[in-house]
């Protein structure tokens, strides 16, 4: 028996970091108002949208937009998978215990990754590029078959956030073993959302929101005066499950329901485990985080989904992590929340 893909099909813009599909959506929110902005692109292998409630009278919107691409474009150039030239691409081809020089932004990524590592028990990994490749979600593959133990295990062994390290102060990345691979899908376009969102405040807009295949950055208010209400989606995108309110930061989703295949009647979702080499089959619907930052709340999210419901409960407990759990149980969903989410939420 063969493979069956979702209807959504698990594809790659050639030259991005990956695919993301938003499981966030801003909910109420009218069409465009008097004074109101509206930007939207593509990018990164997704789409963009930002919505800034009053732009200020000496910025060209037509100029801003330019000026967004340009940055996610150098962010494609610097932690892409999929570009053979990028930096993170001539890092993975490079030879072990060697420093290698990158940008401050990747390496900035990749200890923002290496923390978020060793904060959850290594269930969260950058190096776990082998592992994707192998189940036919990295660049330039699909789900074929799933794999057998041998290949399975030789992956395995070249996998660990403590073969990588990186230095800040004259940037530069080192690797363990030769056959290290980086893989910073999963905390690369919560990057990109950061980097729009600081220039955006640099050129002295004030309020907006700016979302990234699903990564959320916003400040201020929107043009009713109010905070922003974003929806976290109800798994299978039935519409929202529930709203919050945010003025300022990030929120970020990760989830199993929009890239998996089928094989023999079991689901394979995309979100890999780096301890085991499995998917993810926990029951574990989605998790949404809110963070001062896309590209912790990116890599947090991410993180937790793979630890599961009690475990990750537990992390966002102890670290103080605003989170939000959606876990199948029973044929029913059941919600769960970190402490620190509660403030967020209305209703």
């Amino acid at each position: 028996m063969g493979i069956a893909y979702s209807r959504r099909k698990i594809v790659g813009a050639v030259g991005s970091v990956g695919l993301a599909v938003p499981f966030l959506c801003l909910v109420g929110t009218p069409a465009a108002a008097k004074n109101e902005t509206l930007l939207a692109g593509v990018s990164m292998g997704t789409t963009y949208s930002l919505r800034i409630p009053r732009l200020p009278t000496d910025l060209d919107a037509t100029a801003l937009k330019h000026d967004i691409d340009g940055l996610l474009e150098v962010v494609n150039d610097q932690m892409s998978t999929y570009r053979p030239m990028s930096e993170l691409s001539r890092f993975n081809t490079s030879g072990a215990q060697t420093w290698t020089p990158v940008s401050p932004d990747v390496a900035t990524v990749v200890r923002v990754a290496l923390a978020t590592s060793k904060l959850s028990g290594g269930a969260y990994d950058p190096t776990i590029g082998p592992l994707v490749m192998l189940w036919g979600f990295g660049a330039g593959s699909r789900p074929e078959a799933v794999p057998d133990r041998g290949r399975l295990m030789s992956s395995l062994r070249g996998i660990g956030h403590e073969y990588l390290a990186v230095q800040t102060g004259a940037p530069a990345l080192r690797k363990a073993r030769d056959d290290l691979n980086v893989d910073l899908s999963g905390i690369a376009k919560g990057f990109g959302a950061d980097k729009v969102a600081a220039r955006l405040e640099r050129v002295g807009i004030e309020s907006y929101l700016f979302e990234l295949g699903g990564e959320v950055r916003v400040r201020g208010y929107g043009r009713r005066g109010d905070f922003w209400r974003i929806g976290i989606e109800e798994p299978g995108g039935a519409g929202v499950r529930r709203v919050i309110r945010l003025a300022s930061g990030a929120v970020a989703t990760s989830g199993d329901y929009r890239h998996f295949f089928k094989h023999r009647g079991r689901r394979y979702s995309h979100i890999l485990d780096p301890r085991d080499g499995q998917p993810v089959s926990h029951g574990l619907a989605s998790v949404t985080v809110v963070a001062p930052t896309a590209m912790e709340a990116d890599a947090l999210s991410t993180a937790l989904m793979v630890l599961g419901l009690e475990q990750g409960l537990n992390v966002a407990r102890q670290r103080d992590i605003a989170a939000y759990f959606l876990a199948r149980t029973g044929g029913r969903l059941r919600e769960a929340a970190s402490p620190a989410f509660l403030p967020y939420v209305r209703g």
